[in-house]
């Protein structure tokens, strides 16, 4: 008897094994079909989509596309969020509302949402769930339900080569410089200089670059090694994996308890 159930056990096994094989290919087929892009782009009807941008599927919610401009070679990861207009089916005009420029990368989970102007300009990067809005409820009135009341709305504008950390929040009327460095967790509103780091929330300026003294306060760590002009991915690969190979042939300095 216990020889039988070994049998069926692993019968039991070997079946999971295969549907879980299954799923997965089946699950990247998905991914790599339902990508939008310029050449593939699904439902999606957008004002403009560049050449090498690419929209991860699953996409999170999606619409005025008539208003939304895409730049090339975005990245717009799983599960991320882009409307322009409070709701499907407002017209907004003749000119785009959203708007994100060659070269933007939008984390997984992310939201840009606009019923005014939102221009993210090019080489934006985002982390994972980072939320961009135009719109913001307001509460005037103690009477109503705070959804209920007409939001308050102003443009906001993302500099070039900015990086938002994971979970950072961007209001309404908030005009990023270039190269900004926005905290993880920071909530942003106003006006933020180039070169600037904020951080907290709301976001205050904790690091600017001066162009006579560099950065102040100074940098805590060194800056990183810079690749070498010319080396290809595989180069970078190979260097990579002959670290490795150094780090774990190195001999370990021995622990007090070790004896001879």
């Amino acid at each position: 008897m216990p020889k039988n159930r070994n049998v069926f056990s692993s019968l039991a096994a070997a079946r999971r094994r295969a549907v879980s094989r299954a799923v997965h290919r089946g699950w990247r087929w998905m991914r790599e079909a339902g990508a939008v892009t310029a050449q593939r782009p699904g439902p999606y009807r957008f004002r403009r989509i560049g050449t090498g941008t690419r929209l991860a599927f699953p996409l999170g919610t999606v619409f005025g596309e008539e208003w939304i401009e895409l730049g090339e070679h975005c990245v717009i990861a799983e599960q991320v969020t882009l409307t322009a207009g409070m709701m499907p089916g407002v017209d907004l005009g003749p000119d785009p509302v959203l708007r994100l420029a060659d070269g933007v990368v939008l984390g997984r989970g992310s939201h840009v949402v606009a019923s005014r102007p939102v221009v993210i300009e090019r080489e934006v990067f985002c982390g994972p769930y980072v939320y961009i809005t135009s719109d913001n409820h307001s509460y005037d009135d103690p009477d109503q339900p705070v959804g209920k009341q007409w939001p308050r709305s102003a443009p906001v504008t993302i500099g070039a080569g900015s990086w938002l950390g994971a979970g950072a929040v961007v209001l309404p009327g908030a005009r990023l410089g270039r190269n900004v460095v926005v905290a993880a967790g920071a909530v942003v509103r106003g006006e933020v200089p180039d070169h600037a780091v904020v951080a907290g929330a709301p976001a205050k300026v904790v690091r600017r670059w001066d162009p006579r003294t560099g950065w102040q306060p100074p940098l805590r760590t060194p800056p990183p090694v810079p690749v070498p002009a010319g080396m290809t991915a595989e180069e970078l690969l190979a260097v990579a994996a002959l670290e490795d190979a150094a780090a774990d042939a190195e001999p370990r300095p021995r622990a007090a308890t070790d004896t001879a």
